[in-house]
């Protein structure tokens, strides 16, 4: 029997979770997650942890082990998400993946683009092969702070290539915002929670 659900929530509007999320979150003992992600949920307070490290989440977990627990994941938990971490450090047999909406997958259905034969990926943590990246027609691609638009459109320049990239921002809530730039029009700024979609439409 499954101790930990690890339950996608999507890109973050509510209407975009699968039915039966709440469910899940009601027959929890223990519902982990983010002050944003807890904010979507009627949870009891007592239930509610919020963690912001690993290491902090593993030793939640293990402590509480024998209750059934609900943690949180934006996105899709196998997408570059948590669950796959949980997998990794916990008995899989113990564990129950629900899928949700990624924001990669959000993303190419706001543009309007395909998402067959792209290439998936991550900026998170890591440094991205562009080399190896800009030999696929369309990549998906999480981004953070370090790695984003700014430094993807120098990547492209550098390489003497032309890709267009589109940029989203804060997608699924009120303030989303969809950019469509090539690599010298990319603007210098701030990205706030964004995915970056690189095609050559050429």
């Amino acid at each position: 029997m499954e101790m930990i659900t690890v339950v996608g929530i999507g890109p973050g509007k509510k209407s975009l979770m699968l039915s039966g999320t709440q469910e899940i979150i009601d027959k929890a003992e223990i519902v982990i997650g983010s002050e944003r992600q807890l904010s979507l949920f009627k949870v009891v307070p007592a239930k509610k942890v919020v963690f912001t490290r690993l290491a902090v989440l593993k030793k939640i977990i293990c402590e509480n082990f024998e209750k059934p627990i609900a943690l949180l994941a934006s996105g899709d938990p196998l997408l570059y998400g948590i669950g796959n971490w949980v997998l990794a450090n916990f008995d899989p047999k113990m564990v129950k993946i629900v899928p949700g909406i990624s924001s990669i997958q959000y993303m190419f259905h706001q543009i309007g683009l395909s998402m067959n034969d792209c290439y998936l990926t991550s900026s998170h943590g890591r440094v991205p092969d562009f080399d190896f990246l800009l030999r696929h027609k369309t990549v998906g691609m999480v981004t953070d702070a370090v790695i984003g638009p700014i430094q993807i459109a120098d990547a492209i320049k550098q390489r003497n290539l032309h890709r267009t990239i589109y940029v989203g921002e804060m997608l699924s809530y009120p303030n989303e915002r969809v950019s469509r730039f090539n690599e010298e029009t990319v603007e210098n700024r701030k990205y706030d929670m964004n995915v970056v979609i690189i095609t050559n439409e050429g």
